[in-house]
């Protein structure tokens, strides 16, 4: 019997999607804002957006895309709102309990990162690479999901940069045993160049924005945190890129194979162009906004 976790399941994925029937607005009262983001105005944390209905509801949310409003596509609060509107405060809204309002706000904010962090070591634990780890996953996972559900004060003293950099030791550890299996099968070179206009270094926090990667090989390419912003990645092979913190927006995915990349998201995917030919990993779903025009 293998010692593999079983196969990432629509049940334990459901937790860290978002529900916006369940949550208050979170999303758009506790965060800054600005428009040159993509976002409809300036706004300020704990302000409430002009869109924002008095059922929580977005009053333009059918029309995002015809406005422009590249931000409120893009935005996964991974499963936090809902936790926090019906866990952490018990359903009480931020409306009809002011006092509380400020701690849920701030509370949001570290339970959108609590559950980013659940998010990758959900999928972390479905990689046969990291087989070696797992155990080490499983114990991080756990105790990261006990963090959850922790009261609202202790939850606003939680040291989470410290807990991040614990979880980023394992995902580091288990992109570097994926993408070495990646490696094993076929050459890359680590000082490829990207066509653009001048010579970019293909790795990690890598300035590519703009360039033209169709002719670089980039399966198992460190891409963590690099600026892809409107770079062409039509039909590239990502198959064993780590995209944890890559920055996609307005990236042309179109004919692009993701479905063996690791530690994609949907908010990295809602900001990019894709089509119906872009392959991606189960836990995601093609944008209802592609990016196209």
């Amino acid at each position: 019997m293998s010692n593999q976790p079983n196969s990432l399941c629509d049940s334990s994925r459901n937790n860290l999607r978002a529900d916006c029937e369940k949550c208050f607005g979170l999303c758009c009262v506790a965060l800054f804002f600005s428009a040159s983001e993509g976002f409809p105005i300036d706004k300020e944390a704990g302000e409430p957006c002009l869109n924002l209905q008095p059922d929580f509801r977005c009053g333009v949310h059918n029309s995002l895309s015809k406005r422009g409003l590249k931000g409120c596509i893009a935005f996964d609060c991974f499963g936090a709102g809902q936790k926090v509107s019906q866990v952490s405060f018990a359903g009480q809204d931020w409306r009809n309990s002011s006092d509380s309002a400020d701690a849920m706000f701030k509370v949001f904010i570290i339970m959108m990162q609590l559950h980013e962090l659940l998010w990758y070591l959900e999928e972390a634990l479905t990689l046969k690479p990291a087989g070696p780890i797992y155990a080490e996953l499983r114990s991080m996972l756990d105790e990261t999901e006990g963090l959850t559900y922790l009261g609202v004060s202790s939850l606003m003293e939680l040291d989470i940069a410290k807990h991040r950099a614990s979880v980023n030791t394992l995902l580091l550890k288990t992109s570097e045993l994926v993408r070495s299996e990646a490696r094993s099968r076929n050459t890359i070179l680590p000082e490829q160049k990207a066509r653009s206009g001048r010579q970019k270094t293909i790795g990690r926090g890598a300035d590519l924005i703009g360039a033209d990667l169709r002719r670089i090989d980039l399966r198992g390419v460190n891409l963590r945190g690099a600026y892809l912003i409107a770079a062409d990645l039509r039909g590239s092979d990502l198959s064993g890129s780590d995209l944890i913190g890559a920055d996609f927006r307005d990236a042309d995915l179109r004919g692009a194979d993701l479905s063996k990349s690791i530690f994609l998201t949907q908010a990295q995917l809602n900001a990019a162009k894709v089509d119906a030919f872009t392959k991606l990993p189960p836990s995601l779903i093609h944008p209802l906004h592609s990016g196209l025009s």
